[in-house]
């Protein structure tokens, strides 16, 4: 990397910009084409140097935690649970429109909580609060998100969380196939993990609506 272009980075990650957002402004406003691995693997190189780069992540450098994925989650067996090792491949692939990661971000007090369903393609999101994190006000939630955009809805991906128990409501009602994450495996997830990371700088846990 140019001199010029660690500046940018280092800049925008001083400005809590993710890897992901960095690579993406990078190449729509200047022409550079960068991975975000790139820019992870800059930012461990200039920590093993002792620098503090790292430090400018949302999840401060952590890795996640690393456990047995033939393990059932922790939060509770799903019944007919579909594996995300069945998921089609071109969901891997980023090459349609139509395959959505759903998640949860928990407010204080697990007083409320945000539904956010994130299109892996494009990046659009959907999200809505709702009072409580049942599986009925979560299937019901995500329906009314994503109803508007039915004809582009293919797969949905969740993780392991007892509030998706109803996924076979919502590929009924949204004519999609519904797939889980490997237990403990977040980085399956990771876009939806890092939109919910930029979800947090506006609506931070402390907040209650």
């Amino acid at each position: 990397m140019t001199p010029k272009l660690i500046e940018h980075i280092n800049l925008k990650l001083h400005e809590k910009w993710s890897p992901e957002q960095i690579s993406g402004w990078l190449k729509f406003n200047e022409s550079i084409k960068i991975s975000h691995e790139t820019i992870y693997q800059h930012i461990w190189r200039d920590k093993q140097r002792g620098g503090i780069l790292f430090k400018a992540l949302r999840r401060k450098g952590k890795k996640y935690q690393s456990r047995n994925k033939d393990k059932q989650a922790g939060r509770g067996f799903i019944k007919n649970r579909v594996s995300i090792d069945e998921r089609p491949q071109v969901v891997d692939d980023k090459s349609r429109i139509g395959d959505w990661e759903i998640d949860l971000v928990i407010g204080k007090g697990h007083s409320g909580a945000l539904v956010t369903i994130v299109e892996r393609k494009t990046r659009f999101t959907v999200s809505i609060r709702v009072n409580d994190k049942s599986a009925d006000t979560v299937t019901a939630a995500t329906i009314v998100l994503l109803t508007p955009y039915k004809n582009v809805v293919e797969t949905i991906t969740a993780d392991n969380g007892k509030e998706f128990a109803y996924h076979e409501k919502m590929a009924s009602d949204l004519g999609c196939d519904v797939f889980f994450a490997d237990p403990y495996c977040s980085w399956q997830r990771g876009l939806n993990e890092n939109t919910n990371g930029l979800l947090r700088q506006y609506w931070p846990k402390s907040r209650t609506s």
